[in-house]
């Protein structure tokens, strides 16, 4: 479809929610690939983490959370969760059948099939993504040949939370679990790492230095930023107007709970401040 449909859901913001704030890795992504369009944001900091919870859990909360975009008005929405995007879709996709739905995991498997040579894929990710096998089993369906290896990496999550991002502290965090994870690899090296956590991006050029040279760094906030871009181009659904001209979009933020925590912690991931007026709480 044309970019210039006349369709009038284009006008309309893209939505998407996280458990917390490593989704805002994910907008600051989408700003930077569509800095034209609106968003809405919400976070669920009154029930994260979701790594902890069941499937069943996490899927009923994707449901809440999504309800509260879709009654602002969405075109699309982003599910910037790897968790959610791990066993939150299908329900998604059968409770909202005409709102284009986009993950993070699919995007950052396509990317990693694309970009690895060999198949020598290495993902880091939170424990509870890491047991669920959601990149293994979607990076398996594109390169059923693909050699995977897969390390939790927690620390990260507190180190990104308290804006520790650089220096020799992060730096020994990142070889202490990378170090392993390369060594499963022929000659120590594999094509790609995923960062498959939102959190991580944040922390990319601590990670960039304990990586053997030639290592892709598959981020997948910007592959997720990536496949909405083509998403919404495919539907007609970009947001309408050209010219240098154009206003740049706007972003609303909701918050399930401690707005003021959010917006500090917040601007770690979105590498930029967020006014406390923009955030708006909501009772799930």
């Amino acid at each position: 479809m044309s970019s210039n449909s006349s369709n009038s859901s284009a006008s309309l913001p893209i939505g998407v929610f996280d458990s917390g704030v490593g989704g805002l890795t994910v907008l600051r992504a989408l700003k930077k690939a569509l800095p034209h369009e609106d968003f809405l944001y919400l976070g669920d900091t009154a029930r994260l983490p979701y790594g902890t919870k069941s499937g069943a859990t996490v899927a009923r909360y994707a449901l809440q959370t999504t309800r509260v975009l879709v009654d602002q008005g969405v075109k699309l929405l982003v599910v910037a969760c790897n968790t959610a995007s791990a066993v939150a879709l299908p329900g998604l996709a059968e409770a909202y059948p005409d709102l284009p739905v986009v993950g993070v995991i699919e995007p950052g498997a396509r990317a990693c099939a694309l970009k690895a040579p060999h198949g020598r894929i290495a993902v880091i990710a939170t424990g509870s993504t890491v047991r669920g096998a959601a990149y293994q089993t979607a990076i398996l369906r594109l390169r059923p040949e693909a050699t995977i290896a897969t390390r939790p990496a927690q620390v990260f999550v507190a180190l990104a939370e308290e804006g520790w991002t650089e220096g020799p502290e992060v730096e020994a965090v990142a070889a202490r679990y990378l170090t392993p994870l390369m060594a499963e690899f022929p000659e120590g090296r594999p094509d790609c790492l995923v960062l498959g956590c939102t959190h991580f991006p944040v922390l990319a050029e601590a990670i960039r230095k304990a990586l053997p040279e030639g290592v892709c760094l598959v981020d997948s906030a910007e592959t997720t930023a990536e496949s909405v871009a083509q998403e919404l181009d495919r539907r007609g659904l970009l947001k309408p107007g050209s010219g240098a001209g154009r206003p740049v979009g706007t972003v609303r933020f909701f918050a399930t709970d401690d707005p003021e925590r959010f917006a500090k912690v917040g601007e770690i991931f979105l590498g930029q401040p967020l006014d406390l007026a923009d955030i708006t709480l909501v009772d799930l």
